[in-house]
């Protein structure tokens, strides 16, 4: 039943019916101006509770500065009909009703016919969802710590257990009215609660497709884990496949501690590249930060890290001045910016870039080389230099065992753990001396790793760190491959047991500066639990399995097999803030 909220200002209508195309009813909460008239609208289609008071924040900033705010629940979220399904295809119907729900925004009586797409996460994958299908009202979008690719759930081919199943509990206790019938609702709540308050119950489920919680609700998780390797189910809402057909000004923001960066910086230069007209490529802009998932006004890295207050993003700010230029066509010197802004840890100043990457970088390989052996800090104490290896070196074994993985999660939402030094004793590490100038690294970065394992199936994780003067190791960015998807994420190619191969680790972009003092890190390992569901190594099929073997894993380093990370080192003519 839709109500009506009224303060001095703004007026809010609650549960407004918005019909989709084949009959479905979304609801909306509506903020508007006091007053009769036509404004621009900021549409958020999310799936949230729409009495959070972060919502009312939102809706009340935008109404107030001469805009309707809609904040639109997802088919099946909350009071919305249907079913939550998302990423699964075209069942969702998510490309119709955003199509339907821009279009019924422009055409209210409140509404002066031009509607501007905003939000965060899912939301984010809904704009970009939304965008190839060119809503004719649609004038700008901003999605920020979003992606749509085959990577939210399976980077690489691992399975990205606690943020995907996480996500699950949290969305079936969003959705229990449009997915449970009301006399067994109270039980299905406390039955995901439960799991919610104690995720050590779910995380080291084997078969890792088992999930008593779930059970009865969430379908579509189920239905992500039936589609691990078919790339061509994933892409038809996956926005990388029809760039060409985008035509909006889009701002993209992410941040470098979130868990979709690649996909924030893919689909930006995506655009750039291929989107359908030339006003399109050129509206493009990016914005990456020090943050973690969903946040950007105020970092939530534990410490060691202090970006400090210049890392300090006001995200409504930001987003007013977007809509005002496009929605408004204020000339607030938007169109005068440079299309790339960054934040580049260590120095903890923004970076205003012509182009990502940037186009005055070297990238250098730095070479995994022998150590002095295991100590209390490292399994190996490795060395990482320039110079590659010109004699033979003995490789370095280490053993995984994924009834005993490495406990961690750096860029997940959940738990980030910058500070590496309480699990270096049980990885493979490669350290550099003590830098005497500053080393500013801006880009992709990239593992090249010869490896061989005693199973048929392993992973093989790669992470760079910032080791400061006083020890502490800062995890930077990783990557990470599953063995049998090393040549293709479609067509397994399991391992000969003791075949050395070599394995190109695609890491997720930085911007980080390594100060005078500091030391350059990389780990090796074979795992990041419950980040990544474990490689049981056997070789068997995802998901059925319940117990594993031990693998003997080894990293060569020499003239004809010189593993090495790739860093893309900038010149220091770069054009800084």
């Amino acid at each position: 039943m839709a109500k009506q909220t009224q303060y001095n200002d703004i007026h809010i209508d609650h549960n407004i019916a918005i019909p989709m195309r084949d009959g479905i009813i979304l609801r909306a909460d509506v903020y508007r101006p006091k007053g009769e008239g036509r404004w621009p609208v900021i549409l958020m289609r999310f799936v949230g509770d729409p009495a959070d008071e972060t919502h009312h924040e939102l809706g009340a900033y935008f109404s107030r500065r001469g805009y309707v705010f809609v904040y639109n629940n997802m088919r099946g979220a909350y009071q919305s009909e249907g079913a939550f399904l998302p990423l699964i295809n075209d069942a969702w119907g998510e490309q119709q009703d955003g199509y339907d729900s821009v279009e019924w925004a422009a055409r209210q009586p409140w509404s002066d016919g031009k509607v501007g797409l905003f939000g965060t996460s899912v939301d984010a994958f809904a704009q970009y969802t939304t965008a190839p299908t060119r809503p004719p009202s649609l004038k700008a979008c901003m999605p920020f710590f979003g992606s749509n690719i085959h990577e939210t759930v399976f980077p690489n081919g691992l399975y990205r257990l606690e943020e995907h199943r996480a996500w699950a509990i949290w969305m079936a206790l969003n959705c229990l009215e449009s997915e449970v019938a009301p006399a067994e609702r109270e039980a299905v709540r406390a039955r995901l609660l439960a799991a919610r308050a104690d995720p050590a119950s779910w995380v080291w489920q084997l078969p890792v497709t088992d999930t008593p919680a779930l059970a009865g609700v969430a379908p579509w998780h189920f239905e992500h884990l039936r589609h691990q390797t078919d790339l061509a189910w994933w892409a038809q809402t996956d926005a990388r496949t029809k760039l060409a057909e985008i035509d909006v000004p889009i701002l993209h923001v992410g941040g470098w501690y979130d868990l979709y960066t690649n996909g924030t910086l893919e689909h930006y230069t995506g655009l750039v590249n291929q989107g359908r007209s030339a006003r399109c490529r050129a509206t493009q802009r990016l914005v990456i930060g020090p943050w973690q998932h969903g946040h950007c006004n105020a970092p939530t890295i534990p410490p060691p890290l202090d970006f400090g207050d210049a890392a300090r993003l006001d995200f409504k700010a930001l987003a007013l001045r977007w809509f005002d230029h496009w929605l408004k066509g204020i000339d607030n010197g938007l169109a005068a910016d440079p299309p790339v802004r960054v934040f580049l840890m260590g120095e903890n100043r923004w970076l205003d870039l012509k182009q990502w990457p940037p186009a005055n970088l070297t990238y250098t390989p730095f070479y995994l080389r022998h150590g002095t052996g295991q100590n209390a800090a490292s399994l190996n104490n490795g060395h990482l230099t320039l110079e590659a290896p010109s004699t033979a070196e003995q490789p370095d074994r280490y053993t995984y065992d994924p009834a005993d993985p490495i406990i961690g999660h750096e860029r997940s939402s959940l738990t980030p753990q910058p500070d590496q030094r309480e699990r270096e004793g049980r990885l493979l590490t490669y350290t550099s001396e003590p830098l005497r100038e500053p080393v500013v690294v801006v880009g992709p970065v990239k593992a090249v790793l010869y490896a061989a394992s005693s199973a048929p199936d392993t992973d093989w994780l790669v992470r760079l760190c910032d080791v400061w003067p006083d020890g502490r190791s800062v995890s930077i960015c990783d990557g990470v491959v599953r063995a049998r998807f090393r040549n293709s994420l479609e067509k397994e190619d399991l391992l000969e047991p003791g075949k050395v191969y070599c394995y190109t680790i695609e890491m997720a972009a930085t911007a980080q500066t390594f100060l005078p003092g500091h030391r350059i890190r990389i780990h090796v390992t074979s795992s990041d639990f419950p980040r990544y569901d474990r490689n049981l190594n056997t070789g068997g099929p995802f998901g059925v399995e319940t117990a594993g073997q031990v693998a003997h894993n080894s990293i060569f380093h020499d003239p004809e097999r010189p593993s090495h990370v790739v860093l893309p080192v900038m010149r220091e003519d770069v054009i800084l803030c």
